[in-house]
């Protein structure tokens, strides 16, 4: 289940009409600038400090954002990522949505050494777990628990940690054989 904050369109509009309302249009244009130039900044490090600094999002140490990485426009102060995780080719990372009747705002939480293939969208209220890895073109509307394998659109858990500890081991088995 997705944690995310719900607030209802006002009026006979969608939420997507009212959105000055809900964020500052200034926020945003910022917001636009910084991602921009935080998408096609080759430099890893100068990329985490835009993110840091002119966004607020939280990403711990040696974590890698790939080119074109979309990080959410109205809301990135919502998005934490941890140490040693990297997040693949053109992710797009959500903390809102704009539906006809009503808007929601989620925290995005990814753990340590989390690998996010390309391709993938995350969706507000998600928590992705430690050492898990979700698979390109994903499409992230629920949790993935820790060390798990998770893939698809929409994703579903492709192997838990447990069946990932096996394999590890079947395959370092093989090895010294």
């Amino acid at each position: 289940m997705r944690r995310t904050e719900r607030f209802p369109a006002k009026g006979n509009a969608n939420s997507l009409w009212h959105i000055y309302k809900t964020v500052s249009f200034f926020k945003v244009a910022k917001n636009f600038i910084f991602i921009q130039i935080g998408r096609y900044t080759p430099f890893i490090p100068m990329k985490n400090f835009i993110y840091r600094t002119f966004l607020g999002m939280k990403i711990g140490d040696k974590t890698s954002f790939a080119l074109m990485v979309m990080p959410d426009t109205m809301f990135p102060e919502r998005i934490t990522v941890g140490n040693n995780t990297i997040i693949g080719f053109n992710t797009t990372i959500l903390a809102h949505e704009y539906l006809i009747e009503e808007y929601r705002v989620g925290d995005v939480v990814i753990g340590d050494r989390v690998m996010i293939g390309a391709n993938t969208t995350i969706l507000p209220g998600i928590e992705i777990g430690d050492g898990a890895i979700v698979s390109a073109a994903s499409l992230v509307n629920r949790d993935i628990p820790a060390g798990a394998l998770a893939g698809g659109n929409p994703v579903r858990i492709i192997y838990t940690a447990e069946q990932m500890a096996e394999r590890k081991q079947k395959e370092k088995c093989q090895e010294i054989e």
